[in-house]
Parts: structure tokens; sequence; C-alpha cells
């Protein structure tokens, strides 16, 4: 719309960012309640334990693996990913851990258990929270090497210089490139524009192109 001129593409990229801290507070409030329990054993039902968290295994990793292809392609699908991920690890532990206390009768498995849950939630949601917090501050996105880009820029014929190169995700999923192209012989037409638009929607995945042509560094005073 007249303010929103990019629509609401970025929403996602803050979805993502809400994502990973959700799981980082999920960490959070496992990591205490372990704690809690390790000063303070409470009784431990081990086979409603491993009964319950039997049955979650197979609802999580069976969703998980919805989301499994798609996880390279959108950081929100991979934040998906990891929840049923970890929720299948979680439930995973804990049939582990209420093997072993009816095995060992030490009730301390559980927390210890839980604590490890927590440090591999954190590992995988911390990667997550980065790459969110980079997307949010436009940093260049990962996948796409910007000295490949900007060298297949100069390379173009009647290309002397390249300035102003600028790329950035638009969303989750879509990439955007603004450059300057200084061309002494002048403005090559529109083929050459939508040649290159596609070239880079090929090569590195940029499906928002925006070229200005310039015939001398006028432009480029502070360059």
């Amino acid at each position: 719309n007249r303010r929103f001129t990019w629509g609401y593409r970025s929403s996602s990229i803050l979805a993502a960012l809400v994502n990973a801290l959700l799981l980082l507070v999920a960490v959070g409030a496992i990591a205490l309640e372990a704690v809690q329990r390790l000063f303070a054993p409470a009784p431990v039902a081990g086979g409603t334990m491993m009964l319950v968290a039997a049955i979650g295994i197979v609802i999580n990793l069976g969703t998980a693996m919805l989301f499994a292809k798609g996880g390279k392609d959108d950081i929100n699908i991979r934040g998906a990913f990891l929840h049923m991920a970890s929720d299948a690890a979680v439930s995973a532990a804990v049939v582990v851990a209420g093997a072993l206390v009816l095995w060992s009768g030490l009730i301390l498995i559980d927390p210890i258990i839980s604590l490890g849950i927590a440090a591999l939630i954190f590992w995988q949601s911390w990667g997550l929270l980065v790459q969110s917090v980079s997307m949010a501050l436009g940093a260049v996105p990962d996948g796409v090497q910007i000295d490949a880009v900007e060298n297949l820029l100069s390379q173009q014929q009647g290309v002397s210089r390249v300035h102003d190169l600028h790329i950035w995700p638009m969303s989750t999923t879509e990439i955007a490139l603004s450059a300057h192209l200084i061309m002494p012989g002048g403005h090559p037409g529109d083929g050459f524009l939508l040649q290159l638009t596609e070239t880079l929607r090929q090569q590195h995945r940029i499906a928002h192109v925006t070229i200005q042509i310039e015939q001398n560094d006028a432009l480029c005073a502070a360059c």
C-alpha cells in the first residue's frame, strides 16, 4: 500500500525472531524446573512418563518430517521444524529418563536429563535467533556471496565499475538487490536488464533487482 510499499513481507522475519525467543523462554523454563528438582527431588512416575513421552515422539517426529525439506529455504519453516524436532527429542529423553528411574530408582535422573534437553534446545535455538536478528538488520542472506554477485555485475559487457551494491532480505524467502553500474557507453536497453535480472535469480536466488545505469562517476563522489 502507500505506506508499506514492500507490503508485509518482513513480518515473516519478525515471526522468526519471536519464534527463536519463545524457544529460549522454553529453555529457561525447563532449566529452572530442573534445577529446582535437583535441590528438592519429587517422586517420578516412570511408567506414566514413558507412555506419554512415547506418544509424543510419534506425533512430534511425524510433524517435524513435514517441515524438514522446507527448512533450507525459509527460516520460519526451519523454526517450526526445530520446535517439533526439539519436542521429539524431549520425548525421547523422557522415555530414557523414565526407564532409568524404574530401573535404578534414582529420581535425580529426571532433572539431569531435563538439563541436557535444555542445553540441546538452546544450541538449536541460538542459531535461529542469530540468523533472524541478522535478517531483521538487513544483512546479506546466508547462501548469497556478495563478492560473487559483484563480480557477476562487473563482468557484464559495457560495465566499467559497480558501486552502491546492496543485498538484503525482503522476507524469509525473498532477496532484493540494488546496484549502480557505471557504463560509459550509455544504457544498453531493457534486454540487458531482463537478462541480468534472470541471471541473478537463477544463480543467486535474488528475486527483486533494481539496477541504476550511470555513464560516469559523477553520482559516486562518496564511493
